[in-house]
């Protein structure tokens, strides 16, 4: 293995890939030796960007438009993968959707939505990814998660049942994958400082993060960074014998017992 390129000559998929965490693990990859598949559904300046970023240290990059959240979009994205590539080595399901509000609120386009780009994509898109994989002899598959998963957190219903059914997924297709030289893994991480706190009203309120720097034995919030690199070690012969397991990225935040 390259020491200084662990990843050199992989080929990574990740959706969601152009903003925020995306944009973290896809110019990680990037640096680490992967040619790269940005994929996004409604913002492409930030998609370019990274692939441009990509391009300039070296690698090979495109920029894929399309919805996981349907069925027919998984299908064209992986489509235009085996046309470029004819390969992949690494797909990162990281693209992530949801409707914030109690459960007695929730409404069936709403719920289908967020558990179809969520849950739905990660079962399908590793439909395709697999066959891919196979082509060069293996591969890694790390889903992105949230606590929500197992915590019960204000308006995140939607959201936290998707991330669960996410996790159950890593679950069985890490075993099943297995024998097939395919790792499976997902990664938790906290309040994550990117433009989707935007999304959540108490998160957008200075006091309420400062508490959460305050709470947090690392002494700061989680950065996109952080996950990047996490994702990178997942991805590469290092972590072979981690299989099926939630990585919580969350500087000891969950560690600590709040009255």
């Amino acid at each position: 293995m390259n020491q200084t390129l662990p990843l050199a000559g992989k080929i990574a998929l990740i959706t969601g890939g152009g903003r925020g965490i995306g944009r973290a693990i896809s110019l990680r990859l990037a640096q680490q030796g992967a040619d790269i598949i940005v994929n996004f559904v409604r913002n492409q300046v930030p998609a370019e960007e990274v692939a441009e970023a990509a391009r300039a240290v070296g690698r090979k990059a495109i920029v894929v438009r399309a919805n996981v959240g349907k069925i027919e979009d998984i299908h064209r994205l992986f489509d235009r993968v085996e046309g470029e590539f004819a390969g992949l080595d690494i797909f990162v399901s990281n693209a992530a959707s949801g409707f914030n509000r109690p459960a007695m609120q929730q409404k069936e386009t709403g719920w289908d939505h967020t558990l179809n780009v969520n849950a739905r994509s990660l079962l399908f898109g590793a439909q395709r990814a697999v066959p891919l994989m196979q082509n060069r002899g293996g591969g890694s598959i790390v889903a992105i998660t949230s606590p929500g998963s197992q915590r019960v957190l204000p308006d995140y219903v939607a959201v936290g049942a998707s991330k669960a059914a996410l996790e159950a997924l890593v679950r069985y297709l890490a075993v099943e994958l297995a024998p097939q030289n395919i790792v499976v893994n997902a990664v938790s991480p906290s309040i994550v400082e990117t433009d989707a706190l935007k999304h959540f009203a108490m998160l957008s309120d200075p006091d309420v993060l400062a508490r959460a720097v305050s709470n947090t034995p690392a002494g700061r919030l989680v950065q996109p960074e952080d996950i990047a690199g996490v994702v990178a070690f997942l991805c590469s012969p290092d972590a072979a014998m981690i299989r099926g397991q939630v990585i919580v990225v969350d500087g000891g935040y969950t560690l600590l017992t709040r009255s």
